[in-house]
């Protein structure tokens, strides 16, 4: 499953920290199994931008801004992410993760700014599969 495979990478992109919850949701985003909203996240292989976007939209603009620039990472609750994302993708998430919806934020917001950033050393969102994008930042 894509999730798996995204969760394997993102976890040695994060030193083995928070890659399955992210692997989740981004496999997730990307349309791999979630009823509503998943497609519309945007992006086909890459979902990144379509999550920074919903982040954005949902009052986390400056906190999603922060972690793709060269500054400081501005911290994100659980509460936010919970907020911020579709319910049904969460549940999925957390039944991917065997957590309950509520852990699946937390880990989320504790893992997603490090690995945004990473995954955009040059201060944007960079083009290509998500894949291609993490292996490119393990070379």
């Amino acid at each position: 499953m894509a999730g798996n495979d995204l969760g394997s990478l993102l976890g040695g992109l994060l030193g083995g920290s928070g890659g399955n919850i992210l692997g989740a949701l981004l496999g997730a985003l990307m349309g791999g199994g979630g009823a509503g909203g998943a497609p519309a996240a945007g992006g086909g292989n890459n979902p990144l931008g379509g999550l920074m976007d919903m982040l954005s939209k949902s009052g986390l603009a400056d906190q999603a801004q922060s972690w793709i620039g060269t500054g400081d990472n501005e911290p994100v609750s659980g509460a936010q992410i919970a907020e911020a994302l579709p319910d049904d993708t969460l549940q999925q998430v957390a039944r991917q993760a065997g957590v309950s919806p509520e852990e699946a934020a937390d880990q989320i917001a504790q893992s997603l700014p490090q690995a945004v950033d990473k995954l955009s050393p040059a201060g944007s969102i960079p083009s290509g599969s998500l894949e291609d994008i993490i292996r490119r930042q393990n070379l």
